[in-house]
């Protein structure tokens, strides 16, 4: 199953049934790297009628966990068992219950755990709703696991491309003018300590060659157990090297920055907003600025969502005061979450651009959608996957796995709510087809802050006009 442009680190969660897929790009990337594990996060067994729960922005679809936001907090369960007034409602799943307990002559016979457990999911089904269902307690542990902060793997990005930068072939396997090429290795992995480079090309795993394999069957060779090794055999420019790489656990930096235009433009590339996200992108912001970067350049491309404060906390660096976000509960009632005070960069002054495709999700599309709305930033790339609806995860007594519930949706500071249509680019720019390496959109937000493009030629954007350079408020267009 294809992931996207910029693919997330947290692959092979327990999935809905049949989730909706964004538009899957023309070059596939895919990340090897296998279950995180967050800082702390264990689920926690409840005791009695308290419980606690996840109140997230949730996207699952294929084998990447996209979060919108989540809080940890205290969940009271209503009394077990039937509510009172709702006896005659309830007799006939009990007349089931007990016919099947005490009657049911067919095999296997199920548990009394087993049916309770079905009689679960038969109501999240009755649902109708992708984003609400039921997980066993294997599957809705791992969910827990993979929120975020620590990944297993040898931590590299892959990308199946034409062989001929020129030619315009569809890859889907490798072999017949295509290639496996190293889009990027994780910072911190092992990978980048091995000396992995963007552009190498992966020619056979462990001595055997991938002729004929699908990006993930690829990837699935790649990836193993923790402690064990993997030799990639690679072409850089022509010349043959082969590295063996030990899988181990190591820490997804959520926060990478680097220095673009000879020091005037600062790229911060937020991978994920998960807990700590607005810790490092406040001090990555705060070093830009000590050293006279007036431009920022924020890349949300593939950022799978995290924790809604640190989303609201990243765009209040930028928003002195007023709506980031709005959250309409089940009554219709909507909340505004308000802009924190003592931003860094909200000086009109200081320009932003902010880089974003079909793989930035819920908590990433509440920071892309707050700065677009507000006038703060222009969007450059592609539309956003479109995700606005609330899930609370609730974890069940008696090791019976978990739910995720919608509960509300979220709607940008101007009240547009983007289920299904994203956010839309003020400037359109794919990298889709683009060489592992190369990177069109920066080079198009380069452009439009007016400077030269970074890497490879020049793509064809005009520069904003000279009064949103520096970031200063100007009216965006609503999604459609």
């Amino acid at each position: 199953m294809p992931l996207f442009d910029s693919t997330i680190l947290v692959p092979e969660p327990a999935e809905p049934a049949e989730p909706t897929q964004p538009v899957e790009p023309a070059s596939e990337t895919s990340a090897v790297a296998e279950a995180a594990v967050p800082s702390g996060a264990r689920r926690r067994r409840a005791s009695g009628p308290s419980r606690f729960s996840l109140i997230l922005v949730a996207l699952v679809a294929g084998s990447a966990l996209f979060l919108g936001g989540y809080s940890l907090g205290a969940h009271v369960a209503t009394s077990p068992g039937t509510p009172a007034g709702e006896e005659a409602r309830f007799a006939p799943f009990w007349d089931v219950y007990t016919a099947i307990g005490n009657e049911y002559a067919g095999s296997p016979r199920p548990s009394q755990d087993e049916l309770v457990k079905a009689a679960i999911k038969g109501m999240m089904d009755s649902l109708n709703d992708q984003w609400s269902y039921y997980q066993g307690p294997a599957d809705f542990e791992n969910s827990l696991l993979n929120v975020g902060g620590q990944a297993l793997g040898i931590g590299v990005q892959i990308a199946l491309q034409p062989i001929d930068p020129t030619s315009s072939l569809k890859c889907q396997t490798i072999g017949n003018g295509c290639e496996l090429a190293v889009d990027k290795p994780i910072a911190g992995s092992p990978a980048a300590a091995a000396g992995i480079r963007p552009g190498d090309v992966i020619v056979a795993v462990d001595g055997v060659g991938l002729a004929g394999l699908s990006i993930d069957a690829a990837s699935a060779k790649i990836k193993g157990a923790k402690g064990t090794t993997v030799t990639l055999s690679l072409d850089r420019a022509g010349s043959k090297i082969e590295l063996s790489i030990v899988r181990q656990s190591y820490t997804l930096p959520q926060v990478n920055t680097r220095t673009l235009a000879g020091g005037k433009v600062a790229y911060i590339e937020v991978t994920g907003v998960n807990g700590g996200a607005s810790a490092q992108f406040d001090a990555a912001l705060k070093d830009a600025l000590a050293a006279g970067e007036r431009s920022v350049i924020i890349d949300l491309r593939g950022n799978p969502g995290g924790y809604v404060n640190d989303a609201v906390k990243i765009a209040s660096e930028f928003i002195g005061s007023g709506a980031i976000v709005y959250q309409q509960d089940a009554s219709s009632a909507q909340t505004e979450i308000a802009a924190e005070p003592n931003g860094r960069a909200i000086s009109p002054s200081i320009g932003v651009v902010v880089l974003v495709d079909k793989g930035t999700a819920s908590a990433a599309e509440i920071l892309a959608g707050a700065l677009q709305a507000r006038g703060r930033a222009k969007l450059i790339g592609q539309a956003t996957y479109g995700k606005g609806v609330v899930q609370e995860w609730l974890p069940l007594t008696n090791d019976f796995g978990g739910i995720h519930l919608t509960v509300a949706r979220w709607l940008t500071p101007n009240r547009v709510w983007i289920q299904g249509k994203g956010l839309q680019p003020d400037l359109a720019v794919s990298s889709d087809g683009a060489r592992a390496g190369s990177d069109p959109v920066l080079d198009a937000a380069l452009v439009a802050l007016g400077y030269a493009a970074d890497s490879g030629p020049a793509p064809s954007a005009s520069p904003l006009p000279s009064s949103l350079r520096n970031g200063s408020p100007a009216p965006s267009a609503s999604p459609s």
